[in-house]
């Protein structure tokens, strides 16, 4: 059952909408920054951090940071073609909560956290390296995303990994140029670039243990009819449902690609592009959404297999115990970054109480009809 839209959450939903009328990529998240401090200057909080990782924004009701604090995190990040993700959604939901504490004394701290960046990657990582939230005892870390596909309002659960780690990885091969008549003089990597993706192809495995490799793009060469190539570039995306399997998917792509180049007289370097961690959800606090999901009401549903993308709040997770979960923008929504997805505003209201009760432990009263 979704909570109906009253007065007070329609002035998050208004809210929303300029967040999507203002969408910024990674990085540039100004607009949305200045909107959350400026409605914060409106309530209460003990503390309040600006320009946290870029431009993010950390909001804390509680004076004692050694008591158990307890965070949550929304994304402010849009993609290039706009809030096709649902981070302006995330963003109002964490701007009610803000709200629904205010004006509480909670015996424990509370933390929200509107972080940049999360499309690349980087911002989690960004917002850990400002030693903002090593200052507070977080026992509990919360973050969720909408998820089209389910019913609108349904909770889904993963009860280990919400969302696969994932990375870039381009390797450099280089060989020797020579004219193309005499190609046995040269070095040319088209053969290895040949083996290569061969041989990550066999990385797949759908069954079981999941990997999965995906190629990106291949360069090889250059379009001059009398040059034998000597230089190529590939890149694939690796993807696995836990951080110990990635690691040795990584070792086995980096160990294929040293043996075929070596094997081919070619040097071979590599980097990684956008790293994701696997976002490994801690049981207890998975435990903890589904109690306070029927309290709000809300239904819940468990997803075995977890979603194949990536999310950075994986790096939370690393340092806190916590968990992900998805909440339902309905059956018959866009994936999420089609051009068509918008995020639906009937989620405010019933995530921002859910979210809340997380925060009180269910014992406070948020004025819910």
């Amino acid at each position: 059952m979704l909570v109906v839209v009253d007065m007070e959450t329609s002035d998050y939903i208004e809210i929303r909408k300029a967040l999507h009328e203002h969408p910024q990529t990674a990085g540039n998240e100004q607009f949305a920054h200045d909107l959350i401090v400026r409605h914060l200057q409106e309530l209460h909080p003990d503390r309040v951090y600006t320009h946290v990782g870029g431009w993010g924004v950390v909001a804390v009701w509680g004076k004692d940071p050694h008591a158990p604090t307890v965070a949550f995190r929304a994304d402010t990040d849009a993609l290039p073609i706009g809030h096709r993700c649902g981070h302006d959604g995330h963003t109002a939901i964490l701007l009610r909560l803000a709200e629904l504490v205010d004006g509480l004394s909670p015996t424990d701290n509370i933390l929200l956290l509107w972080q940049p960046a999360e499309e690349t990657g980087t911002g989690a990582r960004a917002v850990l390296e400002s030693g903002i939230l090593q200052q507070y005892t977080i026992v509990r870390f919360f973050g969720l995303h909408n998820l089209p596909g389910y019913p609108l309002g349904t909770v889904v659960l993963c009860p280990r990994t919400f969302a696969a780690a994932s990375t870039g990885v381009v390797y450099h091969l280089d060989g020797r140029e020579t004219h193309a008549s005499t190609p046995e003089l040269g070095i040319n990597p088209g053969l290895a670039v040949a083996e290569i993706v061969k041989r990550f192809d066999a990385f797949n495995r759908p069954d079981g243990e999941f990997r999965q490799s995906t190629i990106i793009c291949v360069y090889l060469g250059s379009p001059a009819f009398g040059t034998s190539a000597g230089h190529a570039e590939v890149m694939f995306t690796l993807r696995a449902f836990t951080n110990d399997e990635m690691e040795h998917l990584i070792r086995d792509a980096n160990q294929a690609v040293e043996e075929i180049s070596a094997r081919h007289g070619l040097e071979v370097s590599r980097m990684l592009q956008e790293p994701f961690r696997a976002t490994e959800n801690y049981g207890d606090a998975v435990e903890e959404i589904a109690k306070a999901a029927d309290e709000v009401p809300l239904r819940v549903c468990y997803q075995m297999e977890p979603n194949r993308w990536s999310e950075d709040f994986a790096e939370y997770l690393v340092h806190y115990k916590g968990a992900m979960f998805g909440i339902g923008s309905g059956v018959h929504q866009p994936e999420l970054h089609h051009p068509d997805y918008t995020f639906p505003d009937a989620l405010v209201e019933p995530a921002a109480q859910l979210f809340f009760r997380l925060a009180t432990g269910g014992g406070e009263d948020s004025g819910l009809a």
